[in-house]
C-alpha cells in the first residue's frame, strides 16, 4: 500500500495539483486535510476520474475538512467528533484490514498560552483526548495508520531552528510533550523517521509569509504518518515531496508518502 497524506488547503482550488501528486507518486490511498468544502460539493466524480473509486469525506464550509481517497474498498467508515466539536478533523476507514485514520489536529493560533488563547487550549485538549482514546482502546497488534497534519514538529531536526521556535506554536515544549505521550500510548511508530533518519533535517511545511522559502528554508515537519508496531516490519519507504511547495498556487504543506508492503 502506498499512502500519501497532504494538507491540500482547499481541494477544489488545488484539484489540479492533486492530479499532479497522483501522477507523480501513484498512491493507493490519499489522506487529505483542509479540504474546505461541504460534503455536498466535494469533487467526488473528479476524484473517481483520477482513479479513486472509493471515497470518504467529512467537510464543512471554508474551514478544516478531511478526506480519504482509495483505489481499494473502504469499509467501517466513521466520522468521530473530537472535544465535542463538529469541526471535521477526524475520519476513519478500513483498507485491506488496516484502519486508516486521517487527522487534522488544530493549528492552535499564535499565542502558546491556553489561558488566553482558546485555539491553543483546543489543540492541547484535542491531543489529550486522542491520547486517552489510543491508550484505552488500541493495542500494538492492531494494524492502524494515523496520517495527517498534526500541526506539531516534535524533533529538533523537524524545525529550522529549535532555539528560535521553542516559544512558537507547533514546537513548544508542552505540545511536543503531549504529542510524545500520544505516540507512546500504543506505542506508534513514526513511519517517516523509521525510513529517514531522525538526525536528518526534514520539513513538510513552509509559511506563505516567507518571501523566498527556498532560500531561507525556514520549514517545519508538521505532517506525519504513524503506524502501530504490527506494521513496522512492513514499512518499505518514505518520501516528502518537497518540490511541490514550488508548484503554481501551492499549498503551504507538501505531500508525505509512506510505502507499506502488503
Amino acid at each position: 500500500m502506498r499512502l500519501v497524506t497532504w494538507n491540500i488547503n482547499s481541494v477544489r482550488l488545488r484539484f489540479g495539483l492533486l492530479a499532479q501528486v497522483v501522477e507523480r507518486l501513484r498512491p493507493d490511498v490519499i489522506c487529505l486535510q483542509e479540504t474546505k468544502v461541504v460534503d455536498e460539493l466535494f469533487p467526488a466524480d473528479d476524484c473517481r476520474a483520477l482513479g479513486f473509486p472509493h471515497l470518504a469525506f467529512h467537510g464543512m464550509k471554508g474551514y478544516n475538512g478531511v478526506a480519504i481517497l482509495s483505489k481499494r474498498p473502504l469499509t467501517a467508515v466513521a466520522r468521530p467528533l473530537r472535544c465535542d466539536k463538529a469541526d471535521c478533523r477526524h475520519l476513519v476507514a478500513e483498507v485491506d484490514g488496516i484502519e486508516v485514520q486521517c487527522l487534522y489536529i488544530p493549528a492552535g493560533g499564535d499565542v502558546p498560552d491556553p489561558a488566553v488563547n482558546d485555539k491553543f487550549a483546543h489543540k492541547l485538549d484535542f491531543v489529550r483526548e486522542l491520547t486517552t482514546l489510543y491508550a484505552t482502546q488500541y493495542t500494538a497488534d492492531r494494524p492502524v495508520i494515523l496520517a495527517g497534519d498534526f500541526n506539531i514538529a516534535p524533533l529538533e531536526t523537524d524545525v529550522w531552528s529549535h532555539k528560535q521556535l521553542l516559544g512558537v506554536v507547533s514546537h513548544t515544549p508542552v505540545e511536543v510533550e503531549l504529542l510524545t505521550r500520544m505516540q507512546a500510548s500504543v506505542p506508534f511508530i513514526d513511519a517517516v523517521r523509521h525510513i529517514i533518519p531522525p538526525e536528518e533535517r526534514l520539513f513538510s511545511w513552509w509559511s506563505y509569509r516567507s518571501p523566498d522559502w527556498t532560500r531561507n528554508d525556514r520549514g517545519r515537519r508538521l505532517d506525519h504518518v504513524w503506524v502501530t508496531p504490527t506494521l513496522q516490519d512492513r514499512l518499505k519507504g518514505a518520501e516528502v515531496l518537497r518540490d511541490a511547495r514550488a508548484w503554481t498556487q501551492p499549498s503551504d504543506h507538501v505531500p508525505v508518502l509512506v510505502d507499506i508492503a502488503d
